[in-house]
């Protein structure tokens, strides 16, 4: 746990970490000297990477740092996971650092949890590199796939792409040759395209997309979230009747704020590492932290790094020919 990640200061995430503790769920905490840690242990630290800082220059010249030094404890067997509510460029850059990426993988991606009417779905990538190719794209949708089905639980889950349509020739020219390549995937359950309109209602068990345009989804998603439940909550507020009808429906508004509230999952993973890492919101709360935390331990009981090497590397052959073949179909 990097006990100085986040917006709250280190009691919140202390106090998170202390409630996800159980017999098989060990929070560790890196940070200085002096914190209450609420009896867990702690590792000590000497330097802090502030949210404003350039990830790059922070984790190369604050190599003490709480969030470094976390993570370079699961690069060297000391721990199963890290979970960081920090900087998540210089989580990035710390975990390409000190954990590395697993074997034929292109780019780590940020796989999200969204609450979707019609059952959660995972939307990748979310953030991680705002610039992709077609063959990035490919990769995130077989990690995607894997995170569902360890995770969520889910059998052979269908894969969709993020464009501006759901014809295959709509979207830039990175979709479309995005498209092929997910077509030509015969261990994919591709069904083709999806549009952003669709994500609450639940597009697709995993979405595609690159990390530019999934962040943006990801935090208008959010927004919108936010804003409509507290509108809602405000209006309900207004005038005698209002209230009464509040009363009314507060078990169903009380299980809607659950299902949608970003708390409920508490982090996202960092995929295509050779150790897993979470990144959880910055503004996160215990409750979330907690989350966050037992997130990482499904992680580990579920073998997902394990997993994702053993199917990535079957498949890295397969890929180099698919594109290819795509890109040169004469063969010369």
């Amino acid at each position: 746990m990097d006990a100085l990640g986040g917006d709250s200061g280190p009691d919140e995430i202390i106090a998170g970490a202390r409630a996800a503790l159980s017999e098989s769920i060990y929070p560790v905490l890196f940070g200085p000297r002096g914190l209450d840690r609420a009896g867990l242990e702690l590792v000590p630290t000497t330097q802090e990477i502030a949210m404003d800082e350039k990830p790059a220059e922070a984790v190369r010249g604050k190599p003490d740092s709480s969030l470094v030094a976390a993570c370079r404890a699961v690069g060297e067997g000391r721990a199963d996971a890290v979970v960081s509510a920090g900087n998540t460029g210089a989580m990035l850059a710390a975990a390409l650092l000190e954990i590395r990426r697993l074997p034929g993988v292109y780019r780590p991606a940020i796989a999200v949890v969204i609450p979707a009417r019609r059952g959660p779905s995972v939307l990748i990538d979310s953030g991680a590199n705002a610039e992709s190719r077609p063959e990035h794209l490919l990769q995130f949708a077989e990690m995607g796939a894997i995170f569902a089905e360890e995770i969520l639980g889910l059998e052979e889950p269908e894969v969709r792409l993020l464009s501006i349509g759901e014809e295959a020739e709509k979207g830039n020219e990175l979709t479309r040759e995005a498209h092929d390549l997910l077509a030509a995937a015969g261990d994919l359950n591709f069904v083709g395209n999806t549009e952003g309109r669709d994500l609450l209602e639940g597009a697709a068990d995993v979405v595609v997309c690159d990390g530019f345009t999934g962040n943006v989804a990801l935090k208008l998603l959010e927004g919108t979230i936010r804003t409509v439940l507290e509108g809602f909550r405000e209006e309900i507020g207004r005038g005698l009747r209002g209230r009464l009808g509040g009363l009314l429906i507060r078990p169903a508004a009380r299980r809607l704020r659950a299902r949608l509230d970003p708390d409920t999952y508490g982090g996202a993973y960092l995929l295509g590492l050779r150790g897993l890492a979470v990144i959880a919101h910055g503004n996160s709360s215990r409750v979330a932290i907690a989350n966050a935390v037992r997130l990482a331990a499904r992680g580990v009981e579920h073998d997902v790094v394990g997993r994702l090497g053993e199917r990535l590397a079957r498949e890295s052959a397969r890929d180099r020919g698919s594109i290819g073949a795509l890109r040169n179909p004469t063969g010369k």
